[in-house]
């Protein structure tokens, strides 16, 4: 795994504030309406894309995920500015306005959605896997999905070929303690998910995610297994989300000192403390760094607000790759 150094924790301050900034952002503006349909934040679950990205190579190794999707591909590489447009349902979004909140797409990132079907995205991960396996690709996979998607059946199956089929994957289950409003605990007779990976002999574990370098060490360890040929890793991030599972959600399935409680582990403060620790900055840069993220979050904000809403007839130029389609009238 690459060194963990000054610069690492810096850029994951830097980065980390930026995603939960853009989400808070995106927040507002849902309130406002600009922003329509469903809304589900990656508040309190940054350090798990913080640490992956330390360890992967996005050269080649590519990310599928859940509606719980705008930060990742901006750390792929993604320009945020599309992002936001993506969201507003604007011409210059990722998919031209057409894919939404829950749908975010970057192909040229090896960002593979944004999928809006509970547990949909775990056998599309494998898929993807096999892919790189016939192709003769070292690239690996990461499959994120929630602790509800866990009991879909679709993961079964899908751990099952990986492991008979040695598949270049990483199952990752973000484990951020409720299935929409349905407690761990109330899903299953056990709690630790992890163990899933048991039943067909997957190499799998559970990862403080609210620590990017444990996230980064786990994913490391995985990534070079299925680099040798080994197959898929199963690793359970054990993580909290700040916000309600969507905007509409009351969140009256737990307390607010629960939340408060978790916040006091928060990712982002953890790499603050770390950094003033070590010396790595100072508070005045600190503070730079807090502006520059403020002013980049409004750059975002700016570009969506200005940008235009797709022509109708984009809808039959996506839809339709027949020019003539017989069948508009």
């Amino acid at each position: 795994m690459k060194k963990i150094t000054k610069e690492t924790y810096l850029d994951w301050y830097k980065n980390m504030l930026f995603w939960r900034k853009f989400e808070d952002k995106l927040a507002s503006v849902y309130i406002q309406q600009k922003v329509r349909g469903f809304l589900h934040l990656y508040n309190g679950q940054e350090a798990i894309l913080a640490g992956a990205l330390h360890a992967m190579d996005l050269s080649k190794d590519k990310m599928i995920t859940a509606y719980r999707n705008h930060v990742q591909p901006i750390g792929m590489g993604e320009d945020p500015k599309k992002v936001m447009a993506e969201l507003y349902g604007k011409a210059t979004g990722t998919s031209k306005g057409m894919g939404g909140s829950m749908h975010i797409f970057s192909k040229e990132f090896g960002f593979y959605g944004g999928h809006g079907i509970v547990g949909g995205q775990i056998p599309l991960g494998a898929g993807i896997a096999f892919a790189d396996k016939y192709k003769g690709s070292d690239g690996v996979t990461l499959t994120c999905f929630g602790d509800g998607a866990a009991r879909q059946g679709s993961l079964h199956e899908a751990f099952n070929l990986a492991m008979l089929w040695k598949l270049p994957v990483i199952f990752i289950c973000e484990n951020n303690g409720y299935a929409m409003g349905t407690s761990v605990e109330r899903t299953a007779n056990h709690t630790d998910i992890w163990k899933l990976g048991l039943g067909y002999e997957m190499p799998c574990g559970p990862v403080d995610a609210m620590n990017p370098i444990k996230v980064a060490e786990a994913i490391d360890e995985a990534l070079q297994r299925a680099r040798r040929g080994d197959g898929p890793t199963f690793l359970e991030m054990k993580t909290y989300r700040y916000r309600g599972h969507s905007m509409s959600d009351a969140q009256h399935y737990r307390t607010k000192d629960e939340v408060e409680e978790y916040k006091k582990i928060d990712p982002i403060t953890q790499v603050k403390e770390v950094i003033f620790e070590k010396e790595y900055a100072t508070e005045e840069e600190i503070t730079a760094i807090d502006k520059e993220v403020k002013a980049m979050v409004k750059e975002c904000e700016q570009f969506a607000e200005d940008s235009p809403y797709p022509d109708t007839k984009q809808l039959y130029d996506i839809v339709y790759e027949q020019e003539d389609y017989p069948f508009i009238s």
